[in-house]
């Protein structure tokens, strides 16, 4: 009989976490937005999306995840937010701009065919099924996450005799012709279809398609979000799906966060990115696989 304990004590355990949740999600639901409790987590939680955010990615959901058990529409919610990932990312972008990592003439190369991307697929969202896309960003974002921990070529050192040939291979390399130009615009559909993870896949075209460094990429995925933010942010102005005293608390804890992690990326370089994107990377891609069965 003493597999019966196991047993009951789980089921106490799951009574008690639901009680718990049942308990937050009332919590949230019902206080004042302009109590301290609340400002306090919203510029909480903000902070650390607006940490991950900045360093990564994918840490979007939580957003969604607070703001709807506040009862939010999740319509409501998705504009909401926008609103902070603009002025976390308009913060970031300068961050790096400073420090020498962000080179806004291909950020705008690159944010512009993102935006066109965006755009398409936020249009398309209502009529195309997301899931098959999901499930093989969620298969090959690990493979993804696990080259760019390893890769050699970015810690090749170069001598005198062929740092001239490299200097050109790379601004070769950062040329964006036809096919990388349509490689970003489906990075900006993904991107439409579901915002949580477009970060990442930036820095991933960044990377891998212009050759940059993951610190450089970073910078060039603040500034592409920067650029298209504010279009999906007008369409929800437009419908008045903003929520503006959440909006507008959240904001400054996005802001306060982008300023930590951009102060890390730039001085740690891409040690420590490179670990945190492969982090966030793997549990967006449990996510994109877990979800499909919920």
């Amino acid at each position: 009989m003493a597999y019966i304990y196991p047993k009951k004590f789980s089921i106490f355990a799951y009574y008690k976490i639901d009680n718990v949740l049942k308990n937050i999600g009332d919590f949230l639901l019902n206080t004042d937005i302009y109590s301290w409790e609340i400002i306090s987590i919203l510029v909480a939680v903000g902070i650390l999306v607006g940490f991950i955010n900045t360093m990564a990615g994918m840490a979007t959901a939580l957003s969604y995840a607070l703001f709807m058990a506040m009862g939010m529409p999740i319509n409501v919610a998705n504009g909401t937010i926008r609103v902070g990932v603009l002025s976390q990312f308009a913060v970031s972008s300068a961050l790096f701009k400073k420090h020498g990592h962000l080179d806004l003439k291909l950020g705008a190369k690159v944010g512009v065919p993102v935006a066109i991307g965006s755009i398409i697929g936020a249009q398309g969202a209502a009529l195309v099924n997301p899931v098959v896309m999901e499930v093989i960003m969620g298969l090959m974002l690990p493979i993804m996450a696990y080259l760019l921990i390893f890769n050699k070529n970015k810690k090749r050192s170069q001598t005198s005799e062929n740092q001239w040939a490299y200097n050109l291979e790379i601004k070769k390399r950062q040329q964006i012709g036809v096919a990388k130009y349509i490689g970003f615009i489906l990075i900006g559909v993904y991107g439409g279809f579901t915002h949580a993870g477009v970060g990442i896949l930036i820095i991933f075209g960044s990377f891998y398609m212009l050759g940059l460094d993951l610190v450089k990429s970073n910078g060039i995925k603040q500034f592409a979000v920067l650029l298209y933010t504010p279009l999906a942010l007008a369409v929800f102005i437009w419908h008045g799906q903003v929520n503006w005293p959440v909006a507008l608390i959240y904001a400054v804890g996005n802001v306060t966060g982008a300023i930590i992690a951009s102060q890390i990326t730039v001085k740690k370089g891409s040690i420590v990115v490179n670990y945190v994107i492969a982090v966030a990377v793997c549990l967006m891609s449990f996510w994109l696989i877990y979800k499909q069965f919920i």
